[in-house]
């Protein structure tokens, strides 16, 4: 009878609210399409620009870029991964655990805001290009200026919340039907537009070596000076960027709420393919897109929108990537927003709370502001949650190394949410100061930040009884775990064993998208190798416009129906 009331308990919970079960666990795969999908975002058409305003070298941005985005792939591994597979809760879920409502109200909220305008800011993106498509003039000022551009803003938010009510799984599909073909993309449109730029700067169509590279990236992309024509930014703030640039989902963990249905901590790694060939490989491409585009239209790269960059670097495939690179992006940070909603108003479903949010994100999405102010947002976005981050590294990995109780708080009943809350506030006047003090570089202000918050908490949270023992406490945990265990296991046993699809026609699918992204790739490569002449490069990046505008609406028709043949036959 205990049994039966204590799977009642969990059945009248919602599923975000207790541990991932195993059967509910994927592989590797399954993130190395979603991280690859968020990653290549229509953000970094605006990123590439940046790093080219800022006057980055063309020699710091190869090699800075590399291993920020190493040092980034390294910390989801080693700190944000662990916590996510030791606990398979999400970090709203566990802040709730380990330091009560107070605490963890706080900082959902700060996070439903903080995704929300992301997301907006994505859809705002996705909605340049088809502006651009439509002829309607660009959107410059805070507020819409176009009731065109607000139609259609309205249902660009619309198919992006209705992606993210639908959950991870959802999620995960999309992001791994589009990261093959934004890989594709974003590789071709630098290939088709160096012609453009070794025209400009060496006067012949293809580059000899990677002397000539770095000789137009110096003089035509990245030439080290910024826009206001001084020397720009070096290697260690380039570094620092590309670490940095996700702070806010490693060293703040929000990220528990993906990795936390991984099989396996090295799970990590797979983060690997967003940022090495997602921000890695698009940043650098973006920034030759950009500059190529501007060659072409006579203009300064910073004047120039995702719209107009993808449309001349890709033809109509480029309204395509902006729409989808914006949208996998949207749909990942809206899932999240929904995620805190749900934690904060715990008695309604995750997808109702998305629903709600979402409705906000596309009012907000609206207002282009939100667009041309992500940079500032992701920045200090990243600075106000690292300390929560902080809180929890220290909770869940080094309490028990140190003697501490982990679940201090809980087994008090959550009387005291003094330590939690006040390290957070430190924390935050800690990392501010810093940055109001221009003591180092705004890009490494999250490492001390972290270091100092997680000294505050263990601090305060010994003094308020994180040294004590709850033995009593412990072992109703303990039992509640095996609770949960037993009821996933029942669980498991409902679920049908899903079974792939290996037919000839489903395989003969994959291989028809596939071979339209061999087809675009190689009609991109003939346009550099094969136009001795201006005249020659035209025609062929024409040629590409059209024909890889073909391969695009091939790709994702055979990609989908294969992936839907699959789902059917597990429906079935």
């Amino acid at each position: 009878m205990n049994e039966t009331n204590n799977f009642q308990q969990f059945e009248n919970m919602h599923e975000e609210q207790l541990p991932v079960p195993k059967h509910q666990l994927h592989d590797w795969t399954h993130f190395a399409g979603l991280y690859a999908a968020e990653h290549v975002a229509a953000t970094e058409f605006v990123i590439g620009a940046t790093f080219v305003a800022l006057g980055a070298k063309t020699m710091d941005i190869i090699l800075g870029l590399l291993i920020g985005n190493i040092l980034a792939v390294l910390s989801w591994t080693l700190i944000t991964t662990p916590i996510a597979v030791e606990t398979r809760l999400s970090l709203y879920t566990y802040l709730n655990k380990i330091a009560g409502d107070s605490m963890s109200k706080l900082y959902n909220w700060a996070n439903i805001l903080i995704f929300t305008v992301i997301s907006a800011a994505m859809v705002t993106v996705s909605s340049t290009a088809v502006r651009f498509a439509f002829g309607i003039p660009a959107q410059l000022d805070w507020y819409p200026t176009n009731l065109w551009f607000v139609l259609i803003v309205l249902l660009v938010g619309i198919f992006v919340v209705f992606v993210a009510i639908y959950g991870f799984k959802a999620v995960s599909d999309f992001s791994g039907i589009c990261a093959p073909w934004l890989f594709t993309m974003f590789a071709c449109g630098a290939i088709v537009l160096m012609p453009a730029l070794s025209l400009d700067v060496l006067g012949v169509t293809l580059p000899s070596g990677w002397a000539d590279f770095v000789e137009i990236g110096n003089q035509s992309i990245w030439t080290g000076l910024n826009s206001d024509g001084e020397p720009g930014i070096g290697l260690v703030e380039v570094i620092g960027f590309g670490w940095a640039a996700n702070t806010i989902t490693h060293f703040g963990l929000i990220d528990m709420a993906l990795l936390r249905f991984a099989k396996k901590k090295s799970y990590g790694l797979a983060t690997s393919t967003g940022m090495l060939f997602g921000h890695y490989i698009a940043w650098i491409a973006a920034g030759i897109m950009g500059a190529g585009t501007a060659v072409i239209l006579g203009k300064s790269i910073v004047q120039l929108d995702p719209g107009d960059v993808a449309f001349y670097a890709l033809g109509w495939s480029g309204f395509v990537i902006v729409i989808v690179a914006g949208w996998t992006t949207a749909i990942t940070n809206l899932y999240r927003a929904g995620l805190a909603a749900q934690a904060v108003y715990s008695n309604q479903s995750r997808r109702k709370t998305t629903m709600i949010v979402g409705a906000a994100m596309v009012m907000v999405a609206c207002f282009p502001f939100v667009f041309s102010q992500i940079l500032p947002l992701l920045t200090y976005a990243g600075l106000l949650v690292v300390p929560v981050g902080a809180i929890v590294f220290a909770e869940h990995q080094l309490f028990p190394k140190i003697g501490y109780t982990r679940y201090w708080s809980k087994f008090q009943d959550y009387k005291n949410s003094t330590p939690a809350v006040l390290s957070w506030i430190l924390g935050l006047i800690f990392g501010f100061g810093l940055n109001m003090l221009d003591v180092m570089s705004f890009y490494y202000l999250f490492i001390p930040t972290w270091f100092f918050t997680i000294l505050v908490y263990t601090f305060l949270a010994g003094r308020y009884g994180a040294k004590e023992k709850y033995p009593e406490g412990e072992k109703r945990e303990q039992a509640y775990n095996l609770s949960v265990e037993k009821y996933h296991e029942k669980l498991a046993k409902e679920v049908s064993v899903t079974m792939k699809d290996t037919s000839t026609f489903t395989r003969s699918l994959k291989v028809i998208a596939y071979a339209a992204l061999g087809i675009t790739l190689f009609l991109a490569i003939k346009t550099l190798v094969a136009s001795p002449d201006k005249a020659t490069y035209i025609l062929n990046r024409e040629s590409f416009y059209q024909i890889g505008f073909v391969c695009t609406v091939v790709y994702f028709m055979t990609a989908y129906w294969a992936m839907h043949r699959g789902k059917s036959l597990n429906n079935e």
